[in-house]
């Protein structure tokens, strides 16, 4: 895909706010997820050409682990100093990010699938570019 390479997430800091969700990268720096994640059961599928952020959060809701889906604009060591995770997949690609979280190219869409319960925390799928953003929650399928 590029001279990027996947790069695994560090524990960061996770605050779920009526407006949105926060994180704190380890480098002390705060990101904002604007917006309620609309409620979505099994699978989420993202637009082509987005960035797609998953963030797994821990039981407490106070910390979890962020990692970007085909990100080829970050510096591995920008995501390394952050704490942020980075998996690359070639088309029609699949790989279990975490027990319960399942990512898939889908051609250049991203897919991804959870059970939220097996993941033993909140799953949180963000999807943006310089247009705009949307956020998901994930919910299992048998919760429908």
């Amino acid at each position: 895909m590029s001279g990027r390479n996947d790069v695994p997430p560090s524990t960061i800091g996770v605050e779920l706010a009526e407006e949105g969700v926060y994180v704190e990268y380890e480098d002390d720096r705060r990101a904002f997820y604007n917006g309620v994640p609309e409620k979505v059961y099994g699978t989420v599928r993202c637009r082509p050409g987005k960035d797609v952020h998953v963030l797994v959060t821990d039981p407490t809701e106070t910390e979890g682990v962020l990692v970007y889906v085909n990100d080829l604009k970050t510096d591995d060591e920008i995501l390394e100093s952050t704490g942020v995770g980075r998996v690359l997949l070639d088309p029609d690609e699949e790989e279990e990010l975490f027990p319960g979280v399942t990512v898939r190219a889908d051609g250049y869409a991203v897919e991804v699938e959870a059970d939220p319960e097996e993941a033993r925390g909140r799953v949180f799928v963000f999807e943006e570019d310089e247009l705009g953003e949307r956020s998901f929650e994930l919910f299992a399928e048998s919760e429908a």
